[in-house]
């Protein structure tokens, strides 16, 4: 038996969607990282983007983002080491989001 998180990458690359792929694990990792370890910023943010080396991450609030910068090491150690570590990400990049966000 194959289980299926492993077929995806090569189903994903044959579609041409290995960099959603790559980004949805992102996200997905990330997402849980936060709420293990910031959990005062789980669900103010997210990422946005993977901009080479950067994890590109949204936060809601000024304050959000600050927290997010002040423990940026520990996340991307804890990013890197984990399974979708392997984006070659080497730094966490916090953007405050405009605007208000649709519910």
């Amino acid at each position: 038996m194959i289980r299926i998180g492993d077929l995806l990458p090569d189903a994903a690359r044959g579609l041409g969607l290995e960099d959603e792929l790559r980004l949805s694990r992102a996200m997905t990792t990330f997402e849980q990282l936060v709420a293990e370890r910031v959990p005062a910023a789980a669900g103010a943010c997210r990422v946005v983007r993977l901009d080479g080396p950067a994890i590109v991450v949204e936060a809601d609030a000024p304050i959000v983002a600050q927290e997010l910068r002040l423990r940026g090491p520990e996340l991307l150690a804890a990013f890197v080491a984990s399974p979708a570590g392997g984006t070659g990400a080497r730094e966490i990049r916090i953007v405050v989001a405009r605007g208000i966000r649709p519910a």
